[in-house]
């Protein structure tokens, strides 16, 4: 038996703009359940996601970093498997993932910039997915920030559902509760208003609730909580909430708010996968989050550690998992055997006994799993794939050449690998100018491939524009004559051609007519 019942996990990721704070929160929220002494600093390069020499170099997060942890209590102990993710549009393919392995997102917003693009962006795909959306109002502390303004702007861009769960007071060094107890004070708004707005869109999505609350006037908080969960579940509620991950202001109250109110995996929608039969129409079918039946587990994320190897990182969404379990991978007929189950925190794995549905957790050392692979325990399912990720496509391009001789094989290599981390990175090769382009999102996205190249690796290569390869073809109808005579006193030359030309139609190719009549001129 788990000690952790699928009941008590919870899956949140991190997702919104660059420069919001999700790094910081997530250590603020790591120092508050006790999994680490004291928070780190991004600036210092000490916090627990971005571990990786260039992260601390750039002093911004650069790929998805998984931070599992449980919170204090001895009998009401939680697991909570929490997702960090960059916030510039260049890496992407690393923050996307993210929302498949998890039942909430938790946008981010910095309270001094406001709404920015990528706080959009991610409702949006979070909303699509089917996902509970929560939304940060991070750095409240800070100087010249209207929170009344931007809560405003948050109902005017999202809807009215985005409601506040706590207010900032005191001058924003802690926050009231409009949940549970709402009886205290706010530095703006009041929490007995903000209280009863929550309850009056929580109970429309249901109908004997609604009619106890009209006719009492109140519903207790007990009462609230399973038409709470299914009114996020349904985007008819978007909860808000003020923290601040540098004072610890609100810290506390949403470790409080996952605990007590964000969905387990058996209350959030649950995940799709597609069932892909060799011959036939492929279908839609739904995951049972129940550790009983046949395993099914996603792979998200795939990281290689240059003294471990390959990390594969995976969401359980179905059966039980436990150290030398036979898996399949995908469609491959042959099993594997993991020797041992990881729990990240991190660039820190702890080893675990058992994986349950709601479980975020690696494998080490297989080099066959890659990102997107199903993992599965039975052959029969090697049909089953996931729902493909809405990955942006890789335009930027960059032609590389190693500067050493013959380290083209090395360069191939370590090319392949980060292809293999990152799923918004890819190669291509131009046979027509022998050169090998690699392609990102954006010039940060290759700059700081390159970098790791170099620093992790220790390959330098040259780059430059990759060649365009121009091509001309015929645009008009055209004719011509031309003769060629030649006497040099013994057999002489002679030569006598007419020329048409005209265009065929686009794709039809090249078509040569012969039209020579009489005479012996070989075909």
């Amino acid at each position: 038996m788990s000690k952790y019942p699928i009941k008590r996990i919870r899956t949140i990721a991190l997702v919104g703009q660059a420069g919001s704070g999700k790094t910081s929160l997530a250590e603020a929220l790591l120092a508050r359940a006790g999994a680490i002494p004291a928070a780190g600093s991004v600036e210092r390069g000490t916090t627990v996601c971005d571990y990786t020499p260039s992260e601390k170099s750039f002093k911004h997060s650069l790929k998805l970093a998984v931070a599992s942890f449980e919170t204090p209590g001895a009998e009401d102990s939680h697991r909570v498997h929490l997702l960090d993710t960059p916030g510039y549009p260049d890496f992407l393919g690393h923050a996307l993932p993210a929302l498949a392995a998890v039942e909430t997102a938790a946008i981010v917003i910095n309270a001094q910039n406001g709404i920015e693009m990528m706080t959009g962006r991610f409702m949006q795909w979070a909303g699509k997915r089917g996902l509970d959306r929560l939304i940060v109002v991070n750095r409240i502390d800070a100087d010249n920030v209207d929170l009344p303004g931007l809560l405003e702007k948050i109902q005017q861009t999202f809807g009215k559902e985005c409601l506040p769960l706590n207010l900032p007071a005191a001058g924003a060094t802690r926050v009231s509760d409009c949940f549970f107890a709402p009886s205290g004070e706010a530095d703006f708004s009041s929490v007995e208003e903000a209280h009863k707005r929550l309850v009056e869109q929580v109970v429309e999505v249901d109908e004997k609730l609604m009619e106890a609350y009209l006719e009492q006037g109140e519903v207790s908080a007990d009462a609230l909580h399973e038409p709470l969960e299914r009114a996020m579940r349904e985007g008819h509620l978007v909860p808000v909430v003020f923290t601040s991950a540098k004072t610890g202001a609100g810290i506390a109250e949403l470790l409080d708010i996952i605990v007590k109110l964000l969905p387990n995996p058996t209350e959030g929608n649950p995940p799709v996968y597609l069932d892909i039969p060799a011959t036939g129409a492929p279908s839609e079918i739904t995951t049972l989050p129940d550790p009983g039946r046949h395993v099914l587990a996603h792979v998200f994320k795939v990281e290689i550690d240059p003294y471990i190897g390959r990390v594969a990182v995976f969401r359980v969404h179905q059966g039980r998992l436990t150290p030398g379990t036979q898996l399949y991978i995908g469609a491959g007929r042959k099993p594997i055997r993991a020797g041992h189950l990881y729990m990240l925190r991190g660039k820190t794995q702890v080893e675990i006994s058992e994986a349950v549905p709601g479980d975020i957790c690696a494998i080490a050392k297989i080099d066959e799993i890659q990102f997107d692979h199903i993992l599965h325990d039975s052959a029969e399912d090697a049909h089953i794939h996931a729902k493909p990720l809405e990955l942006p496509t890789s335009v930027f391009g960059l032609a590389v050449l190693p500067r050493k001789r013959g380290d083209e094989q090395k360069v191939s290599d370590v090319l392949h690998r980060l292809m293999a981390e990152d799923p918004c990175f890819r190669l291509e090769h131009n046979a027509q100018a022998n050169e090998t382009v690699m392609r990102g999102l954006g010039e940060m996205h290759l700059k700081t491939m390159l970098e790791k190249m170099a620093s992790q690796y220790k390959l330098e290569l040259d780059t430059r524009l990759p060649s365009i390869p121009y091509r001309e073809t015929i645009a008009l109808r055209a004719e011509g004559h031309s003769r060629h005579k030649k006497q040099t006193g013994g057999a002489g030359q002679f030569g006598e051609v007419f020329l048409k030309v005209e265009p065929l139609a686009r794709g039809q190719g090249f078509e040569f007519v012969d039209k020579v009549k009489g005479g012996a001129i070989p075909n």
